[in-house]
């Protein structure tokens, strides 16, 4: 709940991807900060928190960690766990590459049909924005990704990209650096801005092995901009 208010701000059962006793994985919207920061902003931590507590009609404090971050503009798949073990582990599991990432992005151009980006990034404070080399240098960080084409209109590009390395703005920043900044990334770019904000990145599926029960979890989350279905072939 934020700070002035007592009513909980519940989430709609379609936003929910996958929740059992120990994790929930959510679809984030963008616009929305995955946990509180200066802005003041009700963050979506504190509304899976009350649905917590008020789906198992917890009263007081309930436990929410955020396992992981995806950037305010971004839409799509956040892991939030329920109890401090998932945390430890899935926080892990994070750190050691072992939770499958893929986005669906948007980008300006005509894309290749593939590509195995590589480059080393470094992250500037004051600009909040990762700047990439074509090599290697002190304080510069590796950074992989894959991605395909899925479709293709007369501005733009559908790309499926998986990360191998999780660096900031990885994806916002190496697309750029190719030249196909994504859509509406203005930071990185783009030509012009998303009427609402946004960028055109979505989180679009997760994949790991669950912390607790060692099954695999695969979330799937279903894009809110319509945009991504209209651009596939």
């Amino acid at each position: 709940m934020s700070p002035n208010s007592t009513d909980p701000v519940l989430l709609r059962r379609d936003r929910i991807l996958y929740e059992d006793n120990h994790l929930i994985v959510v679809n984030k919207r963008a616009g929305e900060i995955v946990q509180g920061d200066q802005t003041g902003d009700m963050p979506l931590l504190e509304v899976v928190r009350d649905h917590i507590r008020v789906k198992g009609n917890k009263p007081g404090n309930v436990f929410c960690g955020l396992v992981h971050r995806i950037d305010r503009p971004v839409s799509g798949a956040v892991i939030y766990a329920k109890t401090s073990k998932a945390l430890s582990r899935m926080c892990d599991m994070v750190k050691n590459r072992d939770v499958r990432k893929i986005y669906w992005a948007i980008v300006e151009g005509k894309a290749p049909e593939q590509g195995h980006l590589v480059h080393y990034m470094r992250k500037n404070e004051r600009l909040n924005k990762s700047f990439v080399s074509d090599t290697e240098a002190p304080g510069m960080r590796r950074a992989e990704l894959e991605f395909r084409r899925m479709g293709v209109s007369e501005r733009y590009s559908l790309l499926e990209v998986e990360l191998h390395t999780g660096r900031h703005h990885q994806i916002r920043a190496q697309l750029a650096a190719i030249g196909h900044p994504i859509k509406g990334d203005l930071k990185y770019g783009a030509k012009r801005s998303n009427e609402d904000g946004s960028i055109a990145l979505h989180a679009r599926r997760l994949v790991f092995e669950h912390p607790v029960s060692h099954l695999v979890v695969d979330a799937v989350a279903p894009p809110f901009s319509p945009l991504f279905e209209k651009l596939k072939t």
